[in-house]
């Protein structure tokens, strides 16, 4: 801010206030002299009170209230206030004292009645400073609002930016796990020249296609999430030929349900990734039931060994973040069988974008 702009801004309270304690004074001499032969006592007394009121003003808002009674010092609050209250008081019979002497020379009789009360006139100093005290808490307390509201503001966008980033690092973990398990697919099959190779490279573009222009929206159609669930098991039939019997049991056709993107598609990646032969065979069975409002997701595959961290910890974070308390997830295992299953609202997704 240069010194021009400070000193407009200083010069243009300077000229608000003293155009308020003039009005204030007008205030004075209308209340204190009623009738036009009293001319001399317009503003007589009102120019001796004028000090007084402007001085306990300006202490009350500017040292008591921000000082005690916005930190809630209330009993120090009182105690100053009581203090500046006895203090005004005996400069308000000082003024109207010295009012006597030099306007009416001490012609008591010429004081117009309202000015003959020294309670109307304490009653007039200090009504000016209640109501300029009253005007400054609410000021003060809009301020706060205002300053509270941004604050707030401020913390859900950062929260929101935060959310952003992390649901894109979360997005970003489970992208390698699907170009590692199709490209070694697809690597495998090169090096026999399979003549399976050409349609298993037009479902991993349909595959990256996902990945890198779908993955990144905030929704995406249920029935765009099952194709490619259906692409990549088709991948994942090539590599494991006779040893995989799976079991699907997805809607068709799905429409006008949308999802968050990645959804489902780990949990199938989970399967063959952490799925193991049991008699010859990895077994997969997977069962999809969606309506207007909820999706349910039960997916069970045959495991070997005692096996921890199956892979499933990001997909719990985003859920977290994509469905909060709209979701219900749970695992099961036992020496043979993993099963997982999901449950959510997919009508009340939370977005970020």
């Amino acid at each position: 801010m240069t010194a021009k702009t400070i000193a407009f801004i200083l010069w243009r309270k300077i000229l608000l206030h003293g155009l308020f304690w003039f009005l204030v004074l007008i205030f004075f001499s209308y209340f204190l002299g009623t009738t036009n032969d009293q001319v001399k006592f317009l503003g007589s007394f009102g120019i001796f009170l004028l000090p007084v009121t402007i001085a306990t003003t300006y202490t009350t808002i500017y040292y008591l209230i921000p000082g005690f009674l916005l930190k809630k010092k209330y009993l120090l609050f009182s105690l100053y206030s009581l203090y500046t209250l006895v203090l005004s008081a005996f400069a308000i019979v000082i003024s109207i004292f010295y009012g006597l002497v030099f306007i009416m020379d001490m012609n008591y009789s010429g004081i117009p009645a309202p000015g003959r009360s020294l309670l109307s006139m304490m009653v007039l100093v200090y009504l000016v400073v209640v109501l300029v005290s009253a005007f400054t808490l609410l000021k003060q307390n809009y301020s706060s609002i205002a300053e509270n509201w941004a604050l707030e503001n401020k913390f859900l966008q950062a929260q929101l930016k935060l959310k952003e980033q992390e649901l894109h690092y979360l997005k970003l973990q489970v992208h390698p796990h699907f170009l590692f398990n199709t490209l070694n697919t697809l690597y495998g099959h090169a090096l026999k020249q399979s003549a399976e190779t050409p349609d298993m490279i037009l479902k991993l573009s349909n595959l990256l296609d996902y990945l890198l222009y779908q993955a990144d929206k905030p929704l995406v159609s249920l029935h765009s999430e099952i194709e490619h669930i259906k692409d990549y098991i088709a991948l994942e039939q090539i590599r494991f030929r006779s040893n995989l019997l799976i079991d699907l049991d997805l809607p068709s056709p799905v429409k006008n349900i949308d999802i968050a993107p990645m959804l489902l598609i780990p949990f199938v990646e989970n399967s063959f990734k952490h799925g193991d032969v049991v008699d010859g065979k990895l077994w997969i069975l997977i069962s999809l039931k969606a309506d207007e409002q909820q999706l349910s997701f039960t997916i069970k595959n045959s495991v070997t060994g005692n096996k921890n961290g199956l892979g499933l910890k990001n997909l719990e974070k985003r859920l977290q973040l994509l469905y909060p308390d709209r979701h219900s997830f749970s695992v099961e295992k036992n020496d043979n069988t993993f099963q997982a299953h999901l449950s959510l609202i997919h009508s009340k997704v939370q977005r970020y974008d």
